[in-house]
């Protein structure tokens, strides 16, 4: 198990901001806590976030806002890359305090590959020490993302679910994968929607929603998206797209364009 760094540890109102780089192969972090407030970021790589709070399944369109002193934990299931930068207790006015996933800008993301490369012992005067001022004013226009995951904790739900993480193009049906896991259909339903609030087929779009998403923003086309992601055509995709964010994923990727 990966053991939490000590920078969230630094409590220094000199040092507004201080962040770190680390690359992560498939680990898992242990639970902890640290005084300064967090933004979780993965520059690569789709990680799971969990808080004592709830559970984030996150792409790399988007980061976990987590407060002072909340416990929480980073599981990757593959290779990811954190680019995240730590808040010291006397700035976070204005800033929120609960977990939420927000929506990573083309800036802010600029600004955190920046903050990484100035490192974390810049003179409270100079460039270095504004920089750090222009993203705590960027954090606190930072906007809510519209998706969450719920990830349930249920052993038979969670071996679905973790199948469908690495393979979200996998398409068996309720029954196939009630008989992988040992259940009923009817049994693995009704888990789905205690455990997440959602059915198993809600639970699915979601996922691969967000998945496309995180495609999307890197460039791929919405056809090869589409493909990738198990649907079978291309307007498919798009219905699906369509009735969860109100857009076609051609003109959400040109409205994340111009963001």
């Amino acid at each position: 198990m990966l053991q939490p760094s000590t920078t969230g540890q630094i409590i220094n109102p000199d040092l507004p901001v201080v962040s770190i780089a680390l690359d992560i192969e498939r680990e898992q972090g242990a639970p902890h806590t640290h005084p300064r407030a967090q933004l979780l970021y993965s520059i690569q790589g789709v990680m799971r976030v969990v808080t004592s709070l709830g559970t984030w399944l996150v792409p790399s369109t988007q980061a976990v806002w987590i407060p002072s002193m909340i416990e929480h934990q980073v599981i990757a299931n593959e290779a990811i890359a954190l680019r995240t930068i730590y808040v010291d207790p006397a700035w976070t006015d204005g800033l929120p305090n609960d977990c939420c996933a927000i929506a990573v800008s083309e800036l802010l993301r600029a600004l955190i590959l920046r903050a990484v490369k100035i490192g974390n012992s810049y003179p409270p005067e100079g460039p270095e020490r504004r920089l750090m001022g222009v993203i705590l004013d960027e954090l606190r226009q930072m906007k809510r993302a519209p998706l969450h995951l719920p990830m349930p904790k249920h052993a038979r739900v969670r071996k679905v679910i973790d199948a469908l993480i690495a393979h979200p193009e996998d398409s068996r049906t309720i029954e196939a994968w009630s008989a992988v896991v040992g259940s009923s259909p009817r049994t693995l339903s009704r888990l789905f929607l205690k455990q997440t609030g959602m059915s198993f087929g809600a639970w699915r779009r979601r996922l691969r929603l967000m998945e496309a998403i995180d495609r999307l923003g890197k460039g791929e086309s919405v056809t090869q998206v589409a493909f990738e992601l198990g649907y079978q055509s291309t307007s498919a995709f798009s219905a699906m797209f369509r009735s969860e964010l109100g857009v076609s994923p051609k003109c959400y990727s040109l409205q994340e364009s111009a963001a």
